[in-house]
C-alpha cells in the first residue's frame, strides 16, 4: 500500500522567484519608482480600447478558435510582409498564443526531450532555461560580454553536436538592448545548414529599433525560416502587457506540432481583444512610429543622467538601458540594486540573474517605457547618488 508523504520531486529544484517579482516587490515595499519590471507606466491608446469594448457588445465573448481568429492571423501575415516582405499562410504558419513566454515554452515543451541539448545565449531571458531543464533538456549556456554583446560564431560552432535540437535567440535583446546583425544571423544559418537544429527566434522587441538600426528577423534569410520559430508579443507593441497576447510564426510542418501542445496549454486565447489588434495592425502606423516613440524616451532617461556618476552601456532596441555603477560602488549587483532602492527609491534590475552563474558585471537595467514625469524623478535620483 503507498502512503502519502508529502514529498515530491521537483522539475526546478535550483529555480528560484523570479528577479522582476523580487524587485518589483521591493520597489512596492519602498514606494521605489519602479524602473526595474518591463511594463508601461502610460495608458495604451484608448482606441484599442475601444475596439475591444466594441467587440465585446457585439458578443464576440466565446472561444475564438484554437489557432486564433482568422482576421488577427492574416493581419499578422500582412504585418510580416509588409515589414520583412516575406510571406506566410496565414492559416497554417501563425498561431496566437497567451502572451510570449507561452509561446516559447510551448516550442520547447513540443520539441525538447531528455538529453537534447538548447544553445543559449546569456545574459538570457529568465524563462528560457527552465522551460528547457522541465522538458528534461540541457542547457548549453554561451556568455555574451559587457559591453557590445557580441557572438563569437567559431565558439557557437563548436558548442554545436549531434544532441543540439535548438537555438534560442533574442534579439532586439533583453536585458542588453543589443541586435544580432545581418552577419550574425547569416553565420547562424550557415552552421545550420544541414541540420534538424531548430531555431526559437525571440523577437518581442522587434519594432523598438534606435538610430537608424535595423531589425534582423529569423524570417529574412530562406534557411533560418524553414527551421525557425519567431515569437512576438502585442503587450510590448501595444503597451498592454497585462492582456498577455501574443504569436508565433513558423513554417507548417513545425506549426503542426506546436499546435498538438498548445491546444492542451491553454487551446485559446481572449476573443474580443484578437479582433481589437486585428484592427490596429491594420493601420500600420500604430507600430511603425514606435522606434521614434520609444527613442525620445531613451533620448530623455540618457540626458537626465548625463551628470551622474552613471556609465552608458549602448542601447539600440528594447525598452531597456544598461548603466554600469562602477565609478560609483564595488558592491556586487545585487547588494547594489537592493541599496538603491532600500536608499534611495529607485528600483533596477541587476544584470547577474541573467546568468547562470551570476557573475557580477556592476550593471544594472532600467525599464525607460515610462512617462516623462516618472524619469525625471528617477534621473534626478541618479544624478544625486
Amino acid at each position: 500500500m503507498a502512503f502519502f508523504t508529502g514529498q515530491y520531486h521537483s522539475k526546478l529544484p535550483h529555480t528560484e522567484t523570479s528577479i522582476f517579482a523580487v524587485m518589483s516587490r521591493l520597489a512596492q515595499e519602498y514606494g521605489a519608482v519602479n524602473l526595474s519590471q518591463g511594463f508601461p507606466d502610460f495608458p495604451i491608446d484608448p482606441g484599442l480600447i475601444d475596439r475591444v469594448n466594441h467587440y465585446m457588445k457585439l458578443g464576440f465573448n466565446q472561444y475564438a478558435p484554437m489557432q486564433g481568429v482568422p482576421a488577427l492571423r492574416q493581419a499578422i501575415v500582412q504585418k510580416i510582409e509588409l515589414t520583412y516582405g516575406v510571406i506566410y499562410d496565414w492559416n497554417d504558419e501563425v498561431n496566437i498564443t497567451a502572451g510570449a513566454t507561452q509561446a516559447l515554452n510551448t516550442v520547447i515543451s513540443t520539441f525538447i526531450r531528455q538529453n537534447d541539448e538548447v544553445i543559449i545565449f546569456e545574459p538570457a531571458y529568465d524563462s528560457y532555461a527552465p522551460s528547457v531543464r522541465a522538458s528534461g533538456g540541457i542547457v548549453v549556456k554561451y556568455a555574451m560580454h559587457a559591453p557590445d554583446f557580441s557572438i563569437d560564431w567559431k565558439v557557437i560552432a563548436g558548442l554545436i553536436n549531434d544532441k543540439t535540437r535548438m537555438i534560442i535567440i533574442n534579439s532586439p535583446h533583453n536585458p542588453t538592448g543589443s541586435l544580432l546583425r545581418e552577419e550574425d544571423m547569416r553565420q547562424l544559418d550557415s552552421l545550420t545548414d544541414g541540420t534538424d537544429i531548430i531555431i526559437l527566434s525571440d523577437e518581442v522587441y522587434e519594432h523598438l529599433i534606435f538610430d537608424g538600426q535595423k531589425h534582423i528577423s529569423a524570417c529574412t534569410l530562406p534557411g533560418l525560416q524553414s527551421r525557425s520559430f519567431i515569437v512576438g508579443s502585442f503587450g510590448k507593441t501595444f503597451h498592454a502587457t497585462g492582456w498577455k497576447m501574443g504569436f508565433v510564426i513558423a513554417p507548417a510542418n513545425l506549426l503542426a506540432e506546436f499546435r498538438k501542445l498548445h491546444q492542451f496549454v491553454v487551446f485559446t486565447c481572449n476573443t474580443p481583444i484578437q479582433y481589437a489588434i486585428a484592427d490596429f495592425l491594420n493601420e500600420p502606423e500604430h507600430y511603425l512610429k514606435l522606434p521614434g516613440f520609444y527613442q525620445a524616451k531613451r533620448d530623455f532617461f540618457l540626458d537626465g543622467i548625463a551628470g551622474s556618476g552613471f556609465e552608458v552601456i549602448p542601447s539600440y532596441g528594447t525598452y531597456f538601458q544598461l548603466l554600469s555603477y562602477r565609478k560609483i560602488s564595488d558592491l556586487p549587483e545585487m547588494t547594489f540594486a537592493q541599496w538603491l532602492v532600500e536608499k534611495h527609491g529607485v528600483a533596477a534590475i541587476p544584470l547577474s540573474p541573467f546568468y547562470e552563474d551570476r557573475r557580477d558585471q556592476q550593471l544594472l537595467r532600467f525599464c525607460f517605457a515610462k512617462e516623462e514625469k516618472t524619469l525625471q524623478k528617477a534621473t534626478e535620483i541618479l544624478c544625486k547618488i
